[in-house]
């Protein structure tokens, strides 16, 4: 991908300008938006690869941004909150975030996760065109070529790092996946914060792909290890 936009969403004007420098330091082009409006009005005449969203913002919530923005686009949205409990990162996924950076947080990683997040998105656009298999595992299919996962013929609405993680887990069927494979595979990296985020973002993938909420039909748990994507006949 040639010289990214990066749309910086973010009302306080210190962290701004540290997000900005930090963009403009590292050549990549970027946008700001100092409110919720601005933002949305923004995503749609500029077109941004990749958001840089803050959830208090000072007309509405970020959350009601993503849920927006996800009405006609899927750009990844990287959300830079200061919001640590788990039900904030669970309701911003579930709304259709991509990827979730507590406050404060380190230039380094702000910058790591930007990287992965743009390769994901190399890697998914590169897949439809040199990836032709379909993967079916019980009632779940997953359209590799298309991007799209289906759970008994109906289209899984995923986030991007979702359908990242279902397609690890599903190219690796019956092999149990330490948290450290994972994390490498689809960060780069094996933080403890990075282990903190995959549970999340389990816990969403999992409430979209499994019938029973009691009981792991796709996705087994290895407590302390990792997980396992069983195989359904």
């Amino acid at each position: 991908m040639n010289s990214p936009v990066i749309l910086v969403i973010e009302d306080d004007a210190p962290i701004r300008n540290l997000m900005v420098t930090t963009l403009k330091t590292h050549e990549y082009k970027y946008l700001t938006a100092n409110n919720g409006s601005e933002a949305i009005m923004m995503t749609s005449s500029h077109n941004p690869d990749v958001l840089f969203l803050d959830l208090g913002l000072p007309d509405m919530d970020g959350i009601d941004v993503i849920r927006q923005v996800r009405t006609w686009s899927n750009v990844p949205i990287i959300v830079i909150s200061a919001r640590s409990d788990d039900s904030d990162k669970i309701e911003a996924l579930d709304a259709g975030a991509d990827d979730y950076l507590t406050k404060p947080f380190s230039v380094e990683e702000l910058l790591a996760r930007l990287r992965v997040t743009l390769r994901r998105l190399t890697l998914m656009t590169g897949d439809a065109g040199s990836d032709r298999s379909v993967y079916t595992n019980g009632k779940l299919t997953i359209d590799y070529p298309a991007g799209v996962a289906y759970l008994d013929g109906t289209e899984l609405k995923l986030t991007s790092m979702e359908y990242k993680l279902l397609c690890l887990l599903a190219k690796n069927t019956g092999k149990v996946l330490t948290h450290t494979y994972i994390t490498q595979n689809i960060w780069g990296r094996s933080w403890d914060n990075d282990i903190a985020s995959l549970r999340v973002f389990m816990t969403t993938l999992r409430k979209k792909i499994e019938p029973d909420a009691g009981s792991a039909k796709y996705i087994q748990t290895h407590v302390g290890i990792g997980y396992r994507m069983l195989k359904v006949d």
